[in-house]
């Protein structure tokens, strides 16, 4: 079963982190991730560039509006994810407990749910 392992922390106290530390948790992301691929478990993982530099559409066709930044104003934001393949929720739990940047923030697990 695939889960999608979202990252979130405040934006604002992210940037206050000393690059050196920043730095680490990216170099530990990268090692951990590896382990994920010789592991199995690894389909795909990704930061996301801060919420500003997003757009929120809402609507269709001609009634699309389109405003700068995230949906809502919250506390955290989503600042990156993995994309997981686990027997279980507690083996995706398990993976999801390890991920580096959780430690900013935390990490909701969900499972993805796949069409026929």
């Amino acid at each position: 079963m695939k889960y999608l392992c979202m990252i979130y922390f405040d934006e604002r106290k992210a940037a206050q982190v000393p690059e050196a530390e920043l730095r680490g948790i990216v170099d530990e992301c990268m090692t951990y991730s590896e382990q994920l691929r010789r592991s199995g478990n690894y389909i795909a993982a990704n930061a996301l560039l801060p919420t500003p530099t997003g757009r929120t559409l809402r609507g269709q066709g001609e009634q699309l509006s389109i405003t700068d930044g995230p949906f809502a104003e919250t506390k955290e934001q989503l600042g990156g994810f993995y994309l997981i393949e686990a027997k279980d929720m507690e083996e995706a739990q398990r993976i999801a407990a390890k991920i580096p940047p959780g430690r900013l923030g935390c990490v909701e697990v969900r499972q993805v749910r796949e069409w026929e």
